[in-house]
C-alpha cells in the first residue's frame, strides 16, 4: 500500500491504535460559556418552591405568589416549582423548548459564607480548606482540550482562567472606548520589544484590535438606536458573536446580587436583575443562530441566600443555590439533580438550602459528556472528584 493511501485511510478513522491501546480522539469542541453571578443571588426567588407552605410562611413580604392568572405570580414549571415572572418572556420560552434545565440544591462545601473566599474556592475547583492548586478549573479544562480557544470577557483575567494555558481577556462593555490609544499601545509594545514577553504583548494588542474591528459595525448601529436594550443584553450579544466566530470556551461575570436590603419580590431590585440577565441570555441564544445547538451556557453563583427573609426585606449570605444549564441541545424543560422537600427540617443549619449537588461533580459530568473526557483527564481538572451525570447534555 502506498504511503499516501495509508495516511488517507488512517485519517478517516475515529480511533487510532497504538501498542494495542485505543487513543480516544476528543469530540469536536462544543462552545461552553460559564456565567458567574457574583454576590450570591437569591435562588429561592428565581426557582420558587411553590408547593411549600413553609416558603410562604418564611417570606411574608418578599415571597413570589403561587402561579395564577396574575402576571406577577410565579410561572409554573412543575407541581413543586415555579419561575420568577421577570423571566416570562426570556427564559421561560427556552424552558418550554427544553433548552433550559435548573439544578436546585447546588453549590460548594465551603461554609465560610464569605463572597471572596467562596468565589476563590469555586474558581480554583477545590474543596474547602485546600489551596494547593496554581490554576483555575477552566484553565485546566483548556489544557485538556487540544483545540480549545479560551476567552474571558472580563477586565482582568479571573482566577478560574489563571494557569499555564494562555487565555485572552477583554471586557466588552466599552469596546468603543479603548483604555489605551494607539500612541500608548505603541509605547508599551516598544518597552517589551526584544524581551521574552514581546510575543505575548504583540498578540494581546492584536487580539484587542481584532475585537474592536469585530464590534465596529455594531457600535455604529447602536449610535443609530438599532439596539434599544442595555447592560448585559448588549454585552451578551457581543459575547455570542465572538464565541460563534472565534472562541469555544468563555467566561463572564455579572455583579449586583448581594441583596441584604429591599430585594423586592415579583417587582423591585432583584426582579430587575433577573429581567436583565434573562434578556441577555435569550439574546445570546438568538445571536448564536444555528451554533446555539452546539453551545452550553452554565450559570452559577458562589452561594444562595438565607431561606427566611431578614428584617430589611432582604436575605443574607446562605449556602445552597440553583444552577442553570442552557443550550440548543440541552435535555432541558426540567428540574434536575437530587432534591428534597422544602421545609424547616430540610434546611441546612436551620437557615439555608442544603447542597445536594456538589458543583465540581456536576461540572465534571458536563465536561465528560461535552468533550468525551476520560477519568484521568477529569481528575486533572477536579482532583479526587467523581463525575456526576445528570443527563443534561
Amino acid at each position: 500500500m502506498h504511503r499516501r493511501e495509508l495516511l488517507k485511510r488512517l485519517a478517516a478513522l475515529p480511533l487510532a491504535s497504538l501498542s494495542g491501546q485505543l487513543l480516544a480522539v476528543p469530540r469536536a469542541p462544543a462552545r461552553l460559556l460559564l456565567v458567574f453571578l457574583r454576590g450570591g443571588y437569591d435562588a429561592a426567588s428565581l426557582l420558587i418552591p411553590t408547593g411549600s407552605d413553609f416558603y410562604y410562611d418564611s417570606r411574608p413580604r418578599i415571597a413570589i405568589p403561587r402561579p395564577s392568572n396574575d402576571l406577577n405570580s410565579a410561572i409554573a414549571l412543575s407541581g413543586d416549582w415555579g419561575l420568577h415572572p421577570a423571566l416570562r418572556d426570556s427564559i421561560y420560552p427556552l424552558f418550554t423548548q427544553r433548552q433550559v434545565a435548573f439544578i436546585p440544591f447546588a453549590g460548594t462545601d465551603n461554609l465560610s459564607r464569605s463572597h471572596f473566599e467562596t468565589q476563590d474556592s469555586i474558581e480554583l475547583g477545590q474543596g474547602s480548606g485546600h489551596r494547593g492548586f496554581q490554576s483555575g478549573f477552566l484553565n485546566r479544562l483548556a489544557s485538556e482540550l487540544t483545540n480549545a480557544s479560551p476567552m474571558s470577557f472580563t477586565d482582568q483575567l479571573p482566577l478560574v482562567f489563571q494557569g499555564p494555558a494562555q487565555v485572552a481577556n477583554m471586557a466588552l462593555r466599552n469596546v468603543g472606548r479603548p483604555a489605551l490609544d494607539a500612541r500608548q499601545s505603541n509605547l508599551i509594545a516598544s518597552m517589551y520589544k526584544d524581551s521574552p514577553l514581546s510575543r505575548q504583548v504583540e498578540e494581546g494588542f492584536s487580539m484587542r484590535n481584532d475585537v474592536a474591528r469585530e464590534m465596529a459595525g455594531e457600535m455604529e448601529a447602536a449610535n443609530r438606536h438599532a439596539i434599544n436594550s442595555k447592560g448585559f443584553e448588549v454585552e451578551a450579544r457581543r459575547v455570542a458573536r465572538l464565541m460563534r466566530d472565534k472562541y469555544s470556551l468563555g467566561f463572564i461575570d455579572v455583579g449586583g446580587w448581594d441583596t441584604h436590603v429591599g430585594q423586592g419580590a415579583a417587582t423591585g431590585y432583584l426582579a430587575g436583575r433577573f429581567d436583565e440577565l434573562g434578556r441577555g441570555l435569550a439574546a445570546l441564544a438568538h445571536e448564536m443562530g444555528p451554533d446555539w445547538r452546539d453551545t452550553v451556557v452554565v450559570v452559577v453563583s458562589e452561594f444562595g441566600r438565607t431561606f427566611r427573609e431578614n428584617g430589611n426585606r432582604g436575605t443574607d449570605h446562605g449556602h445552597g443555590t440553583v444552577f442553570w444549564v442552557l443550550g440548543g441541545s440541552v435535555n432541558g424543560g426540567r428540574i434536575a439533580g437530587e432534591q428534597v422537600a422544602v421545609n424547616a427540617a430540610s434546611l441546612f443549619q436551620n437557615r439555608d438550602y442544603p447542597v445536594l449537588n456538589e458543583y465540581r461533580a456536576v461540572l465534571a459530568g458536563l465536561f465528560e459528556r461535552l468533550y468525551s473526557l476520560n477519568p484521568s483527564q477529569l481528575d486533572r481538572i477536579f482532583p479526587g472528584v467523581r463525575a456526576r451525570q445528570l443527563d443534561i447534555v
